[in-house]
């Protein structure tokens, strides 16, 4: 069952660079640690969390607890015309998104669960 969402609202919510940035590296990697992505962008985890905070608001992303860190994904229930935009932009906008793929590799062999 798809979710109703607002495009007005949708843009919004991506309307910020870090949260930008954190669903596309979400969306490439089906889902990430708060960890990986303090690495990825070079951000502080309070920064971090508050922005994906908001993603989750928007409906955006789901996050699940596990251990001491908190992972999130892209919501399933998202309309397709929203997760179609999200992969596409993922993959298309290269230049903006892969000065945060190198460090995001790195992370991911320290941030255990």
């Amino acid at each position: 069952m798809n979710m109703q969402l607002n495009p007005v609202s949708f843009y919004k919510c991506l309307a910020e660079d870090t949260r930008l940035k954190s669903l596309l590296l979400i969306s490439l990697n089906h889902e990430l640690c708060v960890c990986d992505l303090i690495t990825a962008l070079d951000l502080s985890q309070p920064k971090i969390s508050r922005h994906l905070a908001e993603l989750r608001k928007c409906e955006i992303l789901i996050d699940e607890r596990r251990g001491k860190w908190v992972y999130y994904q892209i919501n399933p229930a998202l309309p397709s015309w929203a997760k179609q935009i999200i992969k596409q932009t993922a993959e298309q906008c290269t230049d903006y998104i892969n000065p945060h793929i190198q460090p995001l590799n790195r992370s991911q062999d320290s941030c255990q669960p």
